[in-house]
């Protein structure tokens, strides 16, 4: 039946939540067998590019001139890189620095998460390596609650100028206070539901909500339901705000 124009979606001043409803799919530059829901992207004013990559088997990803994060979502892909290949299944992920020659096919039907963006580089600071992992090696710690708990995807190091994180809620379990910063944000809800705070507005997420996070957007989350909340979340991180790191 037609949804008679109702969505949760909602495109505000400083913040964005999308759902599966109004999800429009797309061709990419160099995609092969493949198509992506563009999630968030300079258009709107954001420093990256977030997008959910849906593939056919043997389907590609084209080439970018930024760095890029890949996280499974469903199914396997295989990426090469550094004259070696690496398999990916579901919570697999690779981390590939701007200018590494890559490719990265899908051994079956797959949706993979991928963040794109421009680095920044700072004056006598190496510049980032190749990281290949799943969230399936990385230990959680808890963030003030041993019922939230935080695994961190990429080293803390300042050759890194972004964060990618996955944090899971036990159903009650909330953030400790309402958070406003300099960072912004892309977030996907990969599992459970809950209430996000965003700005002056409060919504209700599920599982295959984009949220994007403007600097300084007012927010909070707090899990609801019997299963526990989950989601991938992008962060700036590691740089000035003024941008000009090579001084």
């Amino acid at each position: 039946m037609h949804n008679l124009g109702q969505t949760r979606s909602s495109h505000q001043r400083n913040h964005i939540l999308l759902t599966p409803d109004t999800f429009v799919r797309t061709a990419l530059p160099g995609m092969k067998n493949a198509s992506a829901i563009v999630h968030i992207g300079p258009a709107l004013g954001a420093a990256f590019t977030e997008y959910t990559a849906e593939f056919e088997p043997k389907g590609e990803l084209g080439n970018t001139s930024a760095q890029r994060f890949l996280y499974v979502l469903e199914g396997a892909v295989a990426v090469g890189a550094k004259e070696k290949r690496y398999e990916l299944g579901p919570r697999g992920y690779a981390y590939l620095p701007e200018g590494m020659q890559h490719r990265v096919t899908a051994k079956e039907k797959s949706r993979v998460a991928v963040i794109e963006k421009p680095y920044e580089a700072i004056e006598k600071v190496k510049p980032p390596h190749l990281v290949v992992s799943s969230e399936d090696a990385v230990v959680s710690h808890a963030l003030d609650d041993p019922d939230l708990q935080v695994k961190c995807l990429l080293p803390d190091e300042s050759r890194f100028d972004f964060a990618v994180n996955t944090m899971v809620y036990q159903p009650g379990a909330a953030l400790s206070m309402v958070e406003m910063h300099v960072m912004e944000h892309g977030l996907i809800m990969l599992e459970g539901s809950g209430i996000y705070r965003l700005g002056d507005s409060w919504y209700p997420v599920a599982e295959g909500d984009f949220i994007w996070m403007g600097p300084w957007c007012p927010q909070w989350f707090g899990a609801i339901g019997k299963v526990p909340a989950k989601y991938l979340i992008y962060k700036d991180w590691n740089r000035h705000p003024l941008g000009d790191a090579k001084k």
